[in-house]
């Protein structure tokens, strides 16, 4: 029997006395947020590195010697599977001349050498092989190692800190109780990816973050019709933390929402994990949106389908393989809409963008990211609201 979610216990999202939005209000943003470079060079050290972000899924690296190099925002690091069960994790850049160590992602290794000249590491990243050793001082090379990489796993995915161990706190404490709960619900751990789609997009990673955190677009972008649009207009949004929540409902179900008021089955439950990650949650299957930057104006935007084992239901495979075949014709429009963004970048006439109040996802995120580049850790930035009706 296939896995079917529901809200079960978890607060009300949906529903009478819930606001559709926390009172943040519309606001204004510079462009240059998205086209200073100076600013991503200081993105990269005092946000990107300093978060947990999604890596991979664990089933990727599943057995000891396992390992998987990612790539991102001019880092490299490996992530390998330890004898233990365990995660090790380091930047991927030999201690010698600074080549990189392991070219690619793989299965069953001992050990990891720089081709370059042959200094061995360990799969925890300490170096145990220096050839011609005694032409080296021995107190450099005492318990040299490749910088570690914070690590974990959550959901069925890995998650890691390039700035290192205990930066970022907990995971758990990252992504916060609210989402934790809500998103856990999907049971994304018993998962398995379909498929994972990759484009290369000329446009800043924030402009792809904003777009899967509002839902104002669909009408004009997507064609959704004007009534199921409306309905649209009754999604809530909440921020927690640095982090963000929007329940959209499904088309034609809205009055069905607001007497079970539960949102898990009957609702896309999206989740804007700070500062890379948008789960787009279904009761059928799940989505990954996830940005990967790679320079002020080019990211890697990626795609990660997860849907549950059928157990022998025909019906469902062929209704969540529909559906993914669907949605992905979506993301494409999406993806399409980004060349019209890149066009006009660096345009004299493009000086700011407007938000709603409706979009307030968006002016959350922002906000977390300006705390974070002046050296805050980007919370206490939520405001103040009445939680009475989430408590049913």
């Amino acid at each position: 029997m296939v896995f079917n979610p529901t809200r079960g216990d978890l607060p009300v999202r949906f529903g009478p006395g819930v606001p559709h939005v926390p009172p943040i209000g519309p606001s204004t943003l510079d462009a240059d947020v998205y086209r200073d470079p100076q600013r991503y060079e200081q993105e990269r050290f005092r946000i990107l590195n300093r978060s947990w972000q999604v890596i991979c899924r664990s089933a990727e690296i599943g057995e000891p010697g396992d390992h998987h190099v990612w790539q991102g925002h001019g880092e490299s690091i490996v992530i390998t599977r330890r004898e233990d069960g365990g995660l090790s994790a380091f930047h991927n850049v030999c201690q010698h001349r600074g080549a990189r160590i392991v070219p690619a992602s793989g299965k069953g290794a001992r050990r990891f050498t720089c081709r370059w000249h042959n200094w061995a590491y360990t799969p925890e990243g300490r170096v145990t092989g220096v050839p011609d050793r005694p032409d080296f001082d021995p107190e450099v090379l005492a318990g040299l190692c490749a910088p570690a990489v914070d690590v974990d796993e959550w959901g069925g995915w890995v998650w890691a800190v390039l700035a290192g161990p205990g930066v970022a706190g907990p995971l758990i404490d990252w992504i916060g109780q609210e989402i934790a709960a809500d998103l856990g619900a999907f049971r994304m751990e018993d998962m398995k990816l379909v498929e994972k789609l990759e484009w290369e997009v000329d446009v800043n990673w924030k402009v792809v973050i904003d777009a899967f955190s509002e839902y104002y677009h669909a009408q004009a972008l997507h064609n959704v019709p004007p009534k199921d649009a409306k309905d649209g207009r009754q999604s809530t949004m909440d921020v927690f933390g640095r982090n963000g929540m929007m329940v959209v409902p499904f088309i034609g179900v809205l009055e069905e929402l607001r007497q079970t008021l539960d949102h898990t089955a009957l609702a896309i439950c999206n989740y804007a994990l700070f500062p890379t990650a948008v789960f787009n949650a279904h009761r059928l299957h799940t989505q990954l949106f996830r940005a990967v930057p790679l320079s002020v104006d080019k990211t890697r935007f990626e795609a990660w389908e997860l849907q549950y084992d059928d157990a022998g239901d025909q019906e469902y495979r062929e209704t969540v393989d529909l559906f993914w075949t669907l949605f992905k014709g979506v993301i494409q429009e999406d993806v399409m809409e980004w060349t019209d963004v890149a066009a006009v970048a660096r345009s004299s006439g493009y000086r700011q963008n407007v938000f709603s109040e409706r979009e307030c996802l968006l002016t959350h995120f922002h906000r977390v990211c300006d705390d974070m580049l002046a050296g805050g850790d980007g919370l206490g930035l939520e405001p103040e609201r009445d939680l009475s009706a989430q408590n049913r």
